[in-house]
């Protein structure tokens, strides 16, 4: 227990080649690449996700994930458009598909309905056109 408490406080060493080796390693964006990956992949789900949304917090997260898709032309390290170009996705090719989906979702009818009372009127037509006779 004693070791591992001393060996707290004693510097840690490094040889120049271990400091050296983080700057030579080949994937030395992965980190920032995979960080991009997961803006990208949160902004996706949130935009399918509350694409039908009723409630205001899940429109609010709709139109914001749209309204990121959506923007060109931005500076921002973090926009659609870079993210695509860092990941080697085509951002008009994407956003192109994304909006292509929207358009699928919203013509799609939101409710099957169904009439309950048609055998009911059926038969009461039936003894009309029966009582008419």
């Amino acid at each position: 227990m004693k070791e591992k408490v001393s060996s707290l406080f004693q510097p840690d060493t490094l040889l120049a080649e271990q400091f050296l080796e983080t700057f030579r390693r080949k994937d030395h964006l992965e980190p920032e690449k995979r960080l991009m990956f997961a803006v990208l992949e949160d902004a996706i789900a949130s935009f399918q996700k509350y694409v039908l949304a009723r409630d205001s917090g899940g429109k609010a997260l709709f139109h914001e994930a749209e309204d990121w898709i959506l923007e060109e032309s931005s500076d921002w390290l973090f926009s659609f458009e870079n993210i695509c170009e860092v990941l080697g996705l085509n951002p008009s090719y994407v956003r192109q598909g994304l909006m292509s989906w929207k358009e699928m979702k919203l013509s799609k009818p939101k409710a099957k309905i169904y009439h309950l009372n048609d055998k009911r009127e059926k038969e009461e037509n039936g003894l009309l056109r029966a009582a008419v006779r």
